[in-house]
């Protein structure tokens, strides 16, 4: 059994499943940002009550991947610590003043609770903006690890890695979008998220699209590894184009099924593409593995607790978003 492409299968299953769950999440706050109309304080509130009940679950798998890097990869966690330093930072900084405005203005009420809904806004923009920021330099093959001294710590601060964050903040909007629609008993709502699932799916495909093309002098690496996927880049604009048709037209439980699957083919077409490596270019799987006896013991923890960790989340899911989940 090849040990280190199994853990680095399931780094990359934990990464999926926090850019569709935790996502979601982001997006909700986006779209509590941008609430207009007569009926913005009943968008933001149909936007607390889907977050409420499963916000705090979902950063469990942004966990489970940092463990698996840190324990499995030790090498690649300590170079993504080092380069990426402020736009990690950034990110986690956001995720906790959004948790903790989210929980501050339920307990609030008239000009501090505007204070807290502003940073709850603000936040849920600038974490994924920043997630997205990280995994385009972590591709860009600019962050280089040489006999141990890693260099490239501005990585981040370039244009196509700021184009992945625009993207991924896109992604997420829609995605949120989407579940919204199956969120709202009020039909106008309805008819509101389902312009926003349209609109954002647009912007979000305009927004792959340019970074794509970035992709050729931004992440020449990850360019070439996609163009040899050879289908990948049709398919994922196929489904991003009918998730974006699906909403328009109101075919709601459509739009969020290929909503969904565009943030998981994005992500697995990302890992796909820079295969065999973690961090572009110095940092392969195999290379930068922990010991076997390492890797062993870890699947065999990793193993035992999904037996806990996966029944959890489906009576999670199966309590509070039962009707999502049917459609």
């Amino acid at each position: 059994m090849n040990l280190p492409l199994i853990a680095a299968g399931l780094a990359i299953a934990g990464t999926v499943l926090y850019a569709v769950f935790g996502g979601a999440d982001f997006g909700g706050g986006v779209w509590d940002l941008l609430a207009t109309g007569v009926r913005a304080r009943a968008q933001r509130e149909l936007v607390a009550r889907a977050v409420a009940p499963i916000w705090e679950a979902n950063h469990v798998w942004l966990i489970f991947v940092i463990v698996v890097l840190f324990v499995c990869f030790p090498s690649v966690y300590a170079t993504i610590g080092i380069a990426l330093h402020v736009p990690l930072s950034l990110m986690l900084v956001g995720i906790v003043l959004r948790g903790a405005a989210f929980a501050f203005r339920s307990h609030d009420y008239g000009s501090s609770q505007r204070r807290w809904d502003a940073v709850f806004a603000v936040s849920s923009v600038v974490s994924p903006l920043m997630l997205g920021v990280c995994v385009g330099a972590i591709a860009s093959g600019n962050i280089r690890v040489v006999d141990g001294v890693v260099s490239g710590t501005t990585a981040w601060w370039a244009p196509f890695p700021a184009l992945c964050g625009v993207t991924a903040l896109c992604e997420f909007a829609h995605l949120a979008a989407a579940f919204l629609v199956f969120e709202a008993k009020d039909e106008r709502l309805r008819r509101d998220f389902q312009l926003r699932a349209a609109v954002s799916g647009l912007v979000g495909l305009l927004a792959v699209g340019v970074c794509t093309l970035a992709m050729r002098s931004g992440a020449p690496l990850l360019w070439s590894g996609l163009v040899g996927l050879r289908a990948a880049i049709p398919l994922v604009f196929l489904v991003m184009l009918g998730s974006t048709l699906a909403s328009a037209s109101g075919r709601s439980g459509l739009a969020r099924v290929l909503a969904t699957a565009r943030v998981v083919l994005i992500v697995t077409g990302w890992a796909a593409a820079q295969f065999p490596f973690l961090v572009v270019p110095d940092l392969a799987i195999e290379s930068s593995a922990a010991p076997e006896v390492v890797l062993r013991a870890s699947l065999l923890v990793i193993g035992a607790g999904s037996l806990v960790l996966v029944p959890a989340f489906v009576a999670l899911y199966a309590v509070f978003k039962s009707r999502v989940v049917a459609g």
